[in-house]
């Protein structure tokens, strides 16, 4: 049987798991991807939006999920105020957030809104406080950090959206919508992995 590999864009509220073991009546993946035996590789938060990567090879998924292999993940991050030099300084250089220290990221403050549909529902709006958008890479996946690190500077994240998982992006793909890989795509992730007849 053939390895299954699907780029998903998870909505906002929807939980990064086929079950919803807590009983949250949260939606899940179920309800959007009819196909058996595939697993996420990583998450996202149930209040973040953005590209999940799943896939029924397990020795991929156990490798991309490892903190030792370190490839790149692009958020669209909304913030509350408009970070300053310094504070972009700090986010690129590395936070400590509970007790880590995070790896060096590329930051940058977007000049305009990206290209997004509509959160439903929508952030919270306070006519007095401005926002910004900023596009961060990491090269570490830990619980909650991209939201943690910009607390870290004094600018909370509003709207979280990952954009990017190493060369993966959305190619048009709409919140709730799926696709699978391109063998351009898969032949590239064996590359990055090592891993022989993806």
């Amino acid at each position: 049987m053939a390895w299954q590999y699907v780029l998903f864009y998870k909505p906002y509220g929807v939980l990064s798991q086929f079950t919803d073991r807590q009983e949250t009546s949260h939606p899940t993946l179920k309800e959007f991807i009819p196909i058996p035996d595939i697993y996420p590789v990583g998450r996202l938060d149930r209040d973040s939006e953005g590209l999940l990567l799943l896939t029924s090879h397990g020795k991929l998924q156990h490798q991309l999920c490892n903190p030792k292999f370190g490839h790149p993940r692009t958020y669209w991050v909304q913030v509350e105020r408009i970070p300053d030099a310094d504070a972009l300084k700090k986010l690129e250089r590395g936070v400590t957030i509970r007790n880590y220290r995070t790896r060096p990221a590329q930051v940058a403050l977007l000049s305009a809104p990206p290209p997004l549909s509509p959160r439903i529902p929508p952030i919270r709006f306070r006519k007095q406080i401005p926002t910004a958008w900023l596009t961060m890479t990491l090269h570490e996946g830990r619980n909650r950090q991209v939201r943690r690190m910009t607390a870290a500077v004094g600018f909370p994240t509003l709207r979280l959206v990952r954009i990017a998982i190493a060369h993966l992006q959305f190619d048009g793909l709409q919140p709730g919508q799926w696709r699978h890989l391109s063998s351009t795509e898969i032949k590239t992730l064996q590359s990055l992995t090592r891993l022989p007849h993806l």
